[in-house]
């Protein structure tokens, strides 16, 4: 597969199933809403009390299944370290998020910071290691 062209694929979707590996090594999977950033990595909004945060600060090896709702058959999996941004600095970052996802910004920028952290929000920054799949 082309890492390009899967790159390019993945920056186009927002849907995506994260793979982490539970204290037992077994998998965890949840539907998740990402994008690709300018600098490579991969951003999910996360809140600190999920499984899939614990399990990453413990084990930070993830895989992300980016899907295309239209067509069942074309994706591209991304595995790769995760790592987190949290406390000031995320503030920033998931307002970045809200905007790349949604492709606008928020009503009530000060109301949107609130809830982040009100929800305990940070973000889930995962570093493309390799990429596979099918791209039509």
């Amino acid at each position: 597969m082309d890492e390009n062209r899967a790159l390019e694929f993945v920056r186009r979707n927002h849907t995506a199933v994260l793979a982490t590996i539970k204290r037992d090594g077994g998998p965890q999977l949840s539907n998740v809403v990402y994008f690709l950033d300018d600098d490579g990595s991969i951003k999910i909004s996360v809140t600190q009390d999920r499984a899939k945060t614990k399990n990453l600060r413990r084990d930070p090896r993830a895989s992300l299944s980016c899907l295309d709702l239209n067509d069942w058959y074309t994706y591209v999996v991304v595995e790769g370290r995760a790592s987190f941004i949290e406390g000031g600095p995320a503030l920033p970052e998931l307002r970045h998020y809200y905007r790349q996802v949604r492709g606008e910004d928020h009503p009530n920028w000060e109301e949107y910071d609130q809830a982040m952290v009100a929800d305990g929000r940070l973000v889930l920054v995962i570093k493309p290691e390799h990429v596979y799949g099918q791209v039509r």
